[in-house]
Parts: C-alpha cells; sequence; structure tokens
C-alpha cells in the first residue's frame, strides 16, 4: 500500500493535472466557436474525454482508499471498471458527432479563422505538455502492500500510466491541429478542417474500442491479460506438496487487482498452512496476484474438473516409466 504522503502527494497532481486539462477544454471550445474550426472542437472533445479520465483516475485513488465493508466485501474497485464504461460509451457519441458535422463541412466550407485557430492550439499543446510532466513526475519508489509483499510499480500507477497516455494523445492531436491551421493559412483548403478533425475522431475511436473491450472483458470475469490460466495451474501443481489443481478462477475486480480462487490437492505428509505460504509466495510474484483464496483437499472434491492438473512426476518416477 502506498504511504499516506505519496497518496496524497499523488492526488495533488492529478488535481492540478485536471484544473490544467478544464483550462486547455474551455480555451478550445471558445477558440473553435470563434475560429469556426471543426478540428479545434474535435480536439475539445478529445480534451473532455482526458479530463472526464482524469477524474475517473482521481476518483480510483480515493475509492481505493477506502475499506471494504459488510456490503461491499470487494471495496470499491468496480467503480472505475463501471466509469470506465460510461467513458467509451461517452467517446463513441463524441466520435459520431464529430464525424455527422465532418460531412456537413466537407460539403459546405466554412471560413476559417487560421490564425485564432493557430494560437489556441498552440497554447493547448503547451498546457498538454506540462500536464504530461506533471504526471510522468510521479516516481516509482518501492512499498509493501497489505499483504506484506513490495508493490510492484507498473501495478500500482497503472491509473497514471493510463492518464498520462491520455494526455500524451492529446498533445498528439494539438500537433494535427496546428499543421492544419498552418496548412489552411498557406493554402486557404478549408476542406483541411473536417478532413483532421476526422483523423482526430479516429484517435478517440480507438481509444473508445479500447476502454469499451477492457472494461465489458473484466465485467464478465475474463482472464486478467498477460495471463495464462494453464501456466498458473502448471506452476501451482509444480510447487512441493501439491497433488493437482482443479476448480481455478482467475479474474479482475479492476486492472490492477487480480484475484484468483482455485482448490488444491495435497500430497500425504504435506502441511497446508505451508503450502498456502507457498504458493502464495508463488502467484505473487510470478503474476502479481496477492488476493487469493484457496482450498486445500486431501482428495479430489469433483468441481471443475475441466481444470484438473495433476503435479508433475519426480524425476524418479519419470526414469522408472
Amino acid at each position: 500500500m502506498q504511504a499516506h504522503g505519496e497518496q496524497a502527494g499523488l492526488q495533488r497532481r492529478f488535481v492540478w493535472a485536471l484544473i490544467l486539462t478544464s483550462g486547455i477544454l474551455i480555451a478550445e471550445v471558445a477558440g473553435g466557436l470563434w475560429s469556426g474550426s471543426l478540428a479545434l472542437l474535435s480536439d475539445a472533445g478529445h480534451v473532455f474525454v482526458d479530463a472526464f479520465a482524469l477524474a475517473l483516475s482521481y476518483l480510483a485513488i480515493r475509492l481505493a482508499s477506502r475499506p471494504a465493508d459488510a456490503r461491499h466485501t470487494y471495496g470499491f474497485h468496480r467503480m472505475e471498471v463501471l466509469a470506465a464504461l460510461i467513458n467509451g460509451a461517452l467517446l463513441s457519441v463524441i466520435v459520431v458527432e464529430i464525424v455527422r458535422e465532418a460531412w456537413h463541412r466537407w460539403q459546405q466550407p466554412v471560413n476559417i479563422k487560421s490564425t485564432e485557430m493557430l494560437v489556441v492550439a498552440v497554447i493547448g499543446l503547451v498546457v498538454n505538455v506540462v500536464v504530461a510532466l506533471v504526471l510522468g513526475g510521479h516516481h516509482h519508489d518501492h512499498h509493501e502492500d497489505e499483504h506484506g509483499h513490495a508493490s510492484r510499480p507498473a501495478e500500482r500507477n497503472l491509473n497514471v500510466h493510463s492518464a498520462y497516455l491520455h494526455v500524451i494523445g492529446d498533445a498528439a492531436a494539438s500537433v494535427g491541429v496546428i499543421l492544419a491551421a498552418v496548412a489552411i493559412a498557406l493554402t486557404q483548403w478549408a476542406w483541411l478542417d473536417p478532413l483532421v478533425s476526422v483523423l482526430i475522431s479516429l484517435l478517440i475511436a480507438a481509444s473508445a474500442w479500447r476502454v469499451l473491450k477492457e472494461a465489458f472483458h473484466i465485467l464478465m470475469e475474463g482472464t486478467p491479460r498477460g495471463i495464462s490460466v494453464e501456466a498458473i495451474a502448471q506452476g501451482m501443481a509444480a510447487i512441493p506438496g501439491v497433488e493437482s489443481v482443479h476448480d481455478l478462477h482467475i479474474w479482475s475486480l479492476c486492472p490492477e487487482n487480480i484475484a484468483l480462487s482455485a482448490h488444491v490437492v495435497a500430497q500425504p505428509h504435506a502441511r497446508a498452512a505451508e503450502l498456502l505460504s507457498a504458493i502464495n509466495s508463488w502467484l505473487y510474484e510470478t503474476a502479481g496476484i496477492a488476493h487469493t483464496t484457496l482450498q486445500i483437499e486431501n482428495t479430489p472434491c469433483g468441481q471443475g474438473e475441466v481444470n484438473t492438473l495433476p503435479a508433475p512426476p519426480s524425476p524418479r518416477e519419470a526414469n522408472g516409466r
């Protein structure tokens, strides 16, 4: 678990990033209406999504620190997933509206004030770089989690990294608007504005797809990305004292919080406490799984036989065959 001082510092970083991003949003909406640039308004839609993502990440950090209670025994981790689902839906709506408006602009071009468009886009790019520096400046010291293990930076800072990527994507969109403004100023080709807005909408659509896909996968109790159920089962079965493993399930409460449950058939002389400790240590060190529910059995109970995997034979047994 993060130290209180570090968590407070991280929350302050998110507050500052949210304030700056909200400032970009207001400036780009006003600038887009003033200059008549759909590309600038499209980028404002992307910035709105970034602000929403920052708010979700900040909320997730706050909620993650709240303890579980009798009504929410897993805590409030799934709020992050539900919010991500809403985020993805909003992204999809924004994409449809941008493409629809771009089609109208393509058929009936409007006069674009390229200078005003350029000024606002440059301001947006500068602020995005500042926000990226604010979020990217978070250090990656190791701390102990609630189980006494040293936490992994990649796990602990998943929300920060996700928000950081959102801001980097918006900075790239700002660069596109700047290039469009310069090109329009030099050529007076107004059709470049709806073209850039469609390209930005494709960037938003890609973000929406990733968000919706991951949120749906988690809500369907899917196996977390990067984890193989077969590899985990084989590794558990290879631990000394394990006879076989069955009824194995691995799922996510949220992207950085993985849970596992399994039935483990112990060998006759294995000690349950030592076996549990060995399995839990291996799971955390191998896959970062800290939340486990393991049932130790003397004989298979018959549940989840599809996942049954016996322990590999010992060298002596293998040579005797």
